[in-house]
């Protein structure tokens, strides 16, 4: 597995990144901006990353917006893990190719744990 970071939903992606941007200092990443909205960013924090997404209008329960994403090295891995963790929780999100360039799929596992996994064929 290349990474494991908080993936963070919020209403306003632009709005929330550039404001822990200030608390925490780091550098902006943002990596899926579509008419003129920021709908994926990532802030980098010595050595660190939290990953942030728009909620596409979407209402969270207070403590559900924060999720882990994985990222992986191989597509056995991803379908290992994403299978694994689907036996005993509830895909969110299927395991697919996207338009981003990932297979990428979502699963909440037996303890409500919220899982985002990518794995980006280069």
């Amino acid at each position: 597995m290349k990474s494991a970071n908080p993936f963070v939903v919020v209403n306003n992606c632009e709005e929330a990144i550039h404001y822990y941007r200030q608390i925490f200092g780091g550098d902006i990443k943002i990596l899926n901006n579509h008419g003129g909205k920021i709908l994926h960013a990532e802030l980098h924090i010595n050595g660190s990353m939290i990953h942030f997404s728009d909620s596409y209008g979407q209402n969270y329960a207070a403590g559900q917006n924060t999720k882990i994403i994985l990222q992986f090295e191989s597509e056995e891995e991803i379908r290992n893990v994403f299978e694994t963790l689907l036996a005993d929780g509830d895909a969110t999100i299927d395991l697919q190719d996207t338009f981003f360039g990932a297979l990428h799929g979502q699963v909440t596992d037996k303890y409500g744990i919220g899982w985002v996994m990518n794995y980006f064929r280069s």
